[in-house]
């Protein structure tokens, strides 16, 4: 019988901290450059967050570094850990990873969380306060609307449809017909695939941050 730990698929999150002595280029460099060694030993996804004017901190980019990321690799899954909702659009959230999803078929996972700065002059600067968060539920039936083509709020508008970025599954659709929670077995994560599926990764998205947890099991 083989051991657990040898079938469990381990994924990996970096958040391009800067070094002492390096700058934020070349942090984002060294982000790229783990994303190759990551592959060689044998990960299963690839991880990066959106952090805006963090201390430390050179990942403020998500999908521009998913892509650099995925240019660079091969095989290994890329996502977002995550991609803060309440600061974006959610058509153009759903147009960038659908080019995502088109450059790089079956490799792309979209991680979303509701975080809006962590200090009032962020917050100010990307033009929201924290009640937005609130509204998270209603951007991400927005978001899956752009996704699946069905939003009708704005007629004749549509996020261009991608054979690699599917329609996500019932379970997540009929989530628009009540206020939105996380599915109970996915560790509090508020997150969709690219591709159609909703993932199990360990993000804490509904309690506004991109930091995961250990993972109890394997992300599917």
């Amino acid at each position: 019988m083989s051991s657990p730990i040898a079938s469990t698929r381990f994924s990996f999150l970096d958040r391009s901290r800067t070094r002492e002595g390096h700058d934020g280029p070349q942090a984002l460099r060294d982000t790229v450059a783990l994303a190759r060694e990551v592959e060689s030993l044998g990960y299963h996804r690839f991880w990066v967050s959106e952090h805006h004017s963090v201390p430390g901190v050179a990942g403020s980019a998500p999908t521009v570094l998913a892509a650099a990321v995925a240019a660079a690799t091969s095989a290994i899954r890329v996502g977002t850990g995550g991609v803060m909702l309440p600061n974006h659009q959610p058509l153009v959230v759903a147009e960038q990873f659908g080019v995502l999803a088109s450059l790089f078929p079956g490799r792309i996972d979209m991680g979303l969380g509701r975080s809006v700065g962590f200090t009032d002059g962020v917050r100010r600067a990307l033009g929201h306060g924290k009640e937005d968060a609130e509204d998270f539920p209603g951007r991400l039936t927005e978001l899956l609307g752009w996704i699946d083509g069905t939003q009708q709020a704005h007629p004749q508008v549509h996020a261009a449809r991608r054979r690699a970025c599917a329609s996500p599954p019932t379970s997540w659709r009929s989530a628009r017909a009540r206020r939105w929670r996380p599915p109970p077995d996915s560790l509090s994560s508020s997150v969709i695939c690219a591709a159609g599926r909703r993932c199990s990764a360990p993000s804490r998205c509904t309690a506004g941050t991109s930091a995961p947890r250990p993972a109890r099991s394997a992300p599917r």
